[in-house]
């Protein structure tokens, strides 16, 4: 009996080890084996374009690099970037994960990932089937594939319309301040179905912050906003303030 209990351990530890080692994949930092979609698609909110504003770009993302072989030098200033090519995009596998310049890798984030451009920086890119158009913020390296010159986050190209395909054909435009297109920031505060209630809040944010305030009418619900605000830092600022108070649902709405 006890040479049976013995043997049962030690099948019972090789088959855990087994199982341990499938899942981890092999020299791998992912989880996942090979990529896939979220379980859900992007709210709306999750589709707005990102916001150009000024960023300090990383030191060491900037630095000449190699992957499989090949060398890439990174670009020191994007200004006047414009090149046609395939798009793919990553998702689930990623997802979490630290991108080249340090930040988290968030799939339903704008953002992308290019073997040259500056890190941080802003591209719109087009999908040419279609003419849909997005703005993201390069955060991170790749694709290193030779036929591909940009990766998408799953909401950017779910919001291009080539999530079900893989790939697509696109324009890439590097955006920076000086020929971005003025957007504003607004930020929803509250939402209610009586008029006067709300008129009164914006009348006291009004005061308070010092913006105007819009009241947008939807069916039967009234939508406060505060804005248009210019400064994306401040809009970040006055929502950050807005969610220490009562506000904790209060969220940002940009238009270009």
């Amino acid at each position: 009996m006890r040479l049976h209990t013995q043997l049962f351990i030690i099948s019972l530890l090789l088959l855990l080890t087994a199982c341990s080692s499938s899942n981890s994949g092999s020299n791998s930092r992912y989880s996942m084996r090979h990529d896939a979609a979220p379980l859900r698609v992007p709210t709306p909110l999750e589709m707005q374009d990102a916001v150009v504003t000024k960023v300090t770009k990383s030191a060491s993302a900037g630095r000449p690099y190699t992957v499989l072989g090949k060398s890439y030098t990174p670009m020191l200033n994007e200004s006047g970037y414009v090149e046609e090519g395939i798009a793919s995009w990553y998702g689930r596998k990623f997802h979490g994960y630290h991108t080249s310049n340090g930040e988290i890798y968030d799939m339903f984030a704008m953002t992308a990932a290019h073997k040259t451009l500056p890190l941080p920086s802003f591209a719109k890119v087009t999908n040419l089937s279609n003419g849909k158009s997005v703005i993201v913020r390069v955060n991170d390296r790749g694709p290193f594939h030779d036929d591909r010159i940009i990766d998408l986050s799953y909401a950017a190209a779910y919001k291009l319309g080539y999530y079900t395909h893989g790939t697509a054909k696109v324009k890439v435009e590097a955006v920076t301040l000086e020929n971005s297109t003025a957007s504003q920031t607004y930020i929803q505060v509250a939402a209610g179905s009586t008029l006067a209630n709300i008129e009164a809040l914006a009348s006291s944010l009004r005061q308070q912050y010092q913006l105007p305030t819009n009241i947008v009418q939807q069916d039967a619900i009234y939508r406060l906003h505060l804005g248009p605000i210019h400064d994306a830092q401040h809009a970040q600022h006055v929502l950050n303030k807005l969610k220490q108070n009562q506000f904790k649902n209060a969220f940002l709405l940009y238009t270009q």
